[in-house]
């Protein structure tokens, strides 16, 4: 039952002053306004009209039913007119979990200027490397490479990454570069310190998919960790594309071993709860980011 609809038969009708000229009003017939009416009546177990053969007089109970029935109404329209200009209306916090690097490298060049464009809205940028589901907590948006668990959440792709076997000129002047993959496990090689598919060193050898058992020097939490260490000179690293393409590009890091690549690369998602519905503050910021990623590839991106 609506009892909405109800509510606003009840009104047609005391405005109006009868069922016909209500229903002509609003677009109803006659009887679809008196039943309404009716099962309003039911309802509240009271009579609320004086049913005359021109006009319609309100009750006492109808008269008092009527100040509440306003209120009601008017809130609804306010709530309503509050809701059309949700669209337009960027502000409050957008909370976005993702990978440390991903966030330095691919979403911090680029946040002064989102933040200048939507001046009511403030960023909240929560980092680990695994995809949390947060989302019950406030959660707006989660950014993650690889393969994601099954959910009832909606994941966007936005890009994708090869990884990258790569160190700097000082350690291949000093080391030599390695031919073949197996001659890693002579070189000085750091991998992340967690459990991860990334710290698998795979490459394409005799046209089969091979593992190389690299023995890690040592190991770090973070990826930024371990550029640094191969911006030193200190050794092999093996790290994905839209974290070191500059330093690629810029020649502040060599590729390794290209000729036994994995023609593979990593996708990469964009997360959030519903597709109904967006709120504009996940809109706004998915569509900045996909046209700046668009603009910037990762070969090319502003690395820092």
């Amino acid at each position: 039952m609506d009892n909405y609809s109800q509510m606003l038969a009840f009104m047609w009708a005391n405005e109006h002053g009868n069922f016909s000229a209500a229903a002509r009003a609003n677009g109803l017939t006659p009887s679809a306004i008196s039943k309404l009416i009716t099962r309003l009546e039911d309802r509240l177990q009271v009579r609320l009209f004086q049913r005359g053969t021109r006009a319609l007089m309100l009750t006492e109970e109808g008269m008092a039913y009527l100040v509440s029935a306003r209120e009601v109404i008017n809130a609804m329209a306010e709530a309503d007119s509050l809701a059309e200009a949700f669209p337009n209306r960027v502000s409050g916090t957008l909370r976005i979990h993702t990978m440390a690097t991903f966030a330095r490298h691919q979403i911090l060049p680029w946040l002064p200027e989102f933040l200048a464009t939507y001046p009511a809205l403030s960023v909240d940028i929560q980092a680990g490397p695994q995809y949390v589901d947060h989302f019950e907590q406030g959660l707006d948006i989660a950014i993650h490479s690889g393969v994601l668990p099954d959910s009832s959440r909606i994941a966007r792709k936005i890009g994708e990454s090869a990884w990258l076997i790569c160190a700097s000129a000082d350690y291949l002047a000093r080391c030599g570069e390695p031919a073949h993959p197996q001659d890693l496990v002579h070189h000085a090689c750091f991998n992340f310190s967690f459990k991860s598919a990334w710290n698998n060193w795979e490459f394409l050898i005799d046209q089969q998919k091979t593992l190389i058992p690299v023995s890690a020097k040592a190991s770090f939490a973070q990826g930024d960790l371990l550029r640094q260490m191969a911006l030193s000179g200190a050794g092999i690293v093996k790290l994905a594309q839209f974290h070191i393409g500059a330093d690629i590009a810029s020649g502040r890091l060599i590729p390794l071993l290209q000729d036994y690549a994995l023609d593979e690369k990593e996708p990469i998602y964009m997360v959030y709860s519903n597709r109904k519905h967006l709120s504009p503050r996940i809109r706004v910021f998915r569509d900045f980011l996909e046209r700046k990623l668009a603009e910037h590839p990762w070969a090319t991106g502003p690395a820092k």
